[in-house]
């Protein structure tokens, strides 16, 4: 048995070689990494709940990665899964970053988390042409952000449009949960105050 396992040994050095280095990377990744992205949203101050969404999310992404590698140290034969692979990644691609794919809005979750303007508790006005919503950033979540007004009312926003959309992150002035801008004041609509003439 001790033969078969030295035999083996010699013939699959490098595979195996490689394959520990792989292991150290996901470590070093994991526990380097993960500490990160949990200081990233304690600083945002957000609630265990979505810090170990983040976490798990991360997790699974490298494990995934570090598993596909490794098949391919050892000799998987990915020719005949070519076309499917290709397939999946250009389905991967357009559904986590698409701005009508709700898987978008997972990749929209990692970019708030690790975003120092959506910290739980900032007051936050979302822009949509001349309409408005705004609220205090109560929990961000794998596919929404909850945003609370000052009438406590509870607004659930998906995180790609947060991101599509421009964003006033305490805003001077607190207008109502959600609804038009209010048109810009031009000089001559202020009284006593006449347009300059050139």
């Amino acid at each position: 048995m001790q033969g078969f396992v030295w035999e083996w040994l010699t013939n699959y050095k490098l595979n195996v070689a490689l394959t520990a280095l792989l292991i150290i990377i996901y470590l070093l990744f994991r526990f380097t990494l993960g500490p990160r992205i949990r200081a990233k949203a304690e600083h945002g101050r957000l609630k265990d709940d979505a810090i170990t969404k983040a976490l798990s999310a991360f997790n699974v992404i490298l494990t995934l990665a570090t598993v596909s590698l490794a098949f391919i140290i050892w000799g998987f034969d990915f020719k005949g899964l070519l076309t499917l692979s290709a397939s999946i990644l250009a389905v991967t691609g357009v559904a986590l970053f698409a701005g009508w794919s709700l898987l978008s809005n997972i990749t929209a979750f990692f970019v708030l988390v690790a975003h120092a303007s959506f910290r739980r508790g900032n007051y936050v006005r979302i822009l949509e042409g001349d309409n408005y919503i705004e609220g205090y950033v109560s929990e961000i979540n794998l596919f929404n952000t909850k945003l609370i007004s000052e009438n406590r009312e509870v607004v659930i926003y998906p995180n790609n449009l947060i991101l599509a959309r421009p964003v006033v992150v305490n805003p001077r002035e607190h207008l109502n949960t959600a609804g038009k801008l209010p048109p810009a004041v031009r000089p001559e609509d202020i009284p006593n105050e006449k347009p300059k003439q050139d």
